[in-house]
């Protein structure tokens, strides 16, 4: 599916969207739930690039089902791989998550890939501004081009309507309404989360982060 010029969202991934943005140096954002590589892959031969095409994979957080298949497409690309610096240790699981994502790693094993850069302040990768969100996880970025914004799990859709990440898999509460906030005043007019589908946004931020 074409969000907007050279920004797609890869069917195949519902679920946990991936998404592809096209130009110079084409980003791979996340990378969908371990062991569903090929499921990315046919979506990118869908919009007619080759694993091999991407230069860069884009984590938003370290969650299973956005680093999943980082490894794997990591190796097969020669992509760059980065990731947020405060979510690495989470990652590498050299720190242990908490609550329902201890759960979630026990049942879904992930081979942990090799980061190869993480996020700096005001950079861009490609024509991708890398947007700080934290909140969900310690690390959490989105993805901002042009009119889009790749929202990773800092929202979520449902029947058209725009909902704050759910508190049970939030680090930090505050975080998230300072990144609410802050995200939300940006220009963007679409709305492109992991989980739900994309839609314009109109005045779903305003209510979002409306007192």
């Amino acid at each position: 599916m074409e969000i907007a010029n050279h920004i797609h969202l890869l069917e195949e991934t519902k679920g946990s969207y991936v998404y592809v943005i096209l130009g110079e140096e084409p980003v791979l954002v996340d990378t969908f739930f371990p062991g569903r590589s090929d499921k990315v892959i046919e979506g990118l031969r869908k919009i007619g690039l080759e694993p091999t095409d991407i230069a860069h994979i884009v984590l938003t957080h370290h969650d299973v089902d956005h680093v999943g298949n980082a490894r794997a497409l990591r190796d097969l690309s020669g992509a760059t791989l980065w990731a947020p610096k405060e979510d690495l240790p989470l990652l590498r699981r050299e720190q242990a998550d908490k609550g329902f994502r201890r759960v979630i790693k026990a049942m879904m094993k992930v081979e942990v890939p090799e980061v190869d850069r993480v996020y700096e302040p005001g950079m861009r990768i490609g024509n991708v501004e890398i947007i700080p969100s934290p909140g969900h996880t310690p690390g959490h970025v989105c993805a901002h081009v042009d009119d889009v914004l790749i929202a990773g799990d800092l929202v979520t859709t449902r029947n058209g309507k725009l909902k704050p990440s759910p508190g049970f898999l939030t680090y930090d509460k505050a975080a998230l309404k300072r990144s609410l906030r802050e995200v939300g005043s940006l220009r963007f007019d679409w709305i492109c989360p992991a989980h739900g589908e994309p839609v314009q946004r109109g005045n779903l931020w305003d209510a979002l982060i409306r007192p």
